[in-house]
């Protein structure tokens, strides 16, 4: 076949409610459907019957997607199973890793669109935006609270700083950062958060911790210290600037006296979540990083503590009695939400729906800045 030029057109769709909806970031693409279901069962009789469709559909089906994109995309062989040709199982791969990219966007895009749709049914449903750093156990809280509490969290991941800055800026009412326990006041982390925080003007509320450290394949060779990514044995996949985990990588850099030009792929090979990060480390595409450890499971990777850290949710001080917040924290302090937390390794509640003091949960943080030296 001729090579084929192709688009892509991105679209979504109401169903019937007893069809269910979707979760989380899952997608639904037809061609991807038909073609793990090839390569699942090997034969387009069972490729249909896996599918709920005629053999007739699920042949036209595969020959419209190859007409498509101008490339066959089964192998037949006499006697033998149908396989995917080279170029089928290259695009699996690819929107796969593309897939994992585009999780928390994903998921975003669809609280969003839920929010819009049902405040349009139901004007008595309270709505949350959040704006947080990219976290495994935020869309629990997210489907707890919808689901028990009539809460819609609108939901959206960015790095601690940018989510800091949008609370500050009205594009949220509440901002997830994390930061490690035990920082000092000259650490990277300190010096980045310190000055979006305001006692007078913020209210800090616990949620919980998790665990993060080195992420590498089973079977393979970590680094036994930071110091030695500067040999440059490994080649490192970085969170992008301005998240926490990469203050904490920068500041792990510093006491380590490196620079980032002395660790390959430290600027040059960036994720926006921890999921992407172990998603690059399993592909090949990057031999170790830094993460939490429930993605390093998800992913099916080796893991290595390096550091605990706290995350919390902030939110204003006048916004803090507010119905919206108020069930935030009763959801927070529900046995449902340890109860989530517990199914990720790695995570688990630290005072979850109090209101802390700023300078006492973050001994880091006071009114006068530490002199420079």
């Amino acid at each position: 076949m001729s090579p084929t030029r192709r688009g892509i057109h991105l679209r979504y769709t109401f169903e019937s409610a007893y069809k269910g909806d979707q979760k989380g970031a899952e997608l639904e693409n037809p061609l991807f459907d038909l073609l793990s279901a090839l390569e699942a069962h090997g034969s387009i009789s069972a490729a249909a019957r896996a599918l709920s469709f005629s053999y007739r559909h699920t042949w036209a089906s595969l020959k419209h997607w190859e007409g498509v994109l101008g490339s066959e995309l089964v192998q037949w062989g006499q006697g033998r199973s149908a396989r995917l040709t080279p170029f089928a199982q290259r695009l699996m791969w690819a929107e796969r890793q593309a897939r994992v990219r585009m999780t928390p966007h994903v998921e975003a895009l669809r609280a969003e669109l839920s929010r819009v749709f049902a405040l349009a049914d139901d004007s008595a449903l309270q709505v949350l935006e959040i704006f947080a750093s990219h976290d495994l156990g935020l869309p629990l809280l997210q489907a707890l609270a919808e689901e028990c509490d009539g809460l819609h969290i609108g939901l959206r991941f960015a790095g601690s700083q940018e989510a800091l800055r949008a609370l500050h800026d009205g594009r949220c009412r509440v901002a997830g950062f994390h930061v490690a326990q035990g920082a000092s006041a000259d650490s990277v982390m300190a010096l980045a958060l310190r000055p979006l925080l305001q006692p007078g003007k913020h209210k800090l509320i616990g949620s919980h911790w998790r665990r993060q450290g080195w992420i590498w394949r089973v079977g393979e060779t970590r680094p036994e210290s930071v110091e030695a990514l500067g040999t440059g044995r490994w080649r490192f996949v970085s969170r992008q600037p301005a998240s926490g985990t990469r203050l904490l990588t920068d500041h792990l850099l510093e006491q380590a006296g490196l620079v980032a030009d002395q660790v390959p792929g430290y600027t040059t090979r960036i994720e926006d979540t921890h999921v992407a990060v172990a998603a690059a480390i399993a592909s090949g595409a990057a031999d170790v990083g830094v993460g939490i450890e429930a993605a390093a499971a998800g992913a099916g990777l080796a893991f290595f503590p390096l550091v605990e850290e706290d995350y919390f949710l902030l939110c204003l001080k006048e916004d803090l009695d507010s119905p919206q917040i108020k069930t935030l924290r009763e959801r927070l302090a529900s046995p449902a939400w340890a109860d989530a937390l517990s199914q990720l390794p790695g995570y688990g509640v630290n005072r979850p729906g109090e209101v802390l003091s700023l300078t006492q949960a973050l001994p880091w943080w006071s009114y006068k800045r530490p002199k420079q030296a």
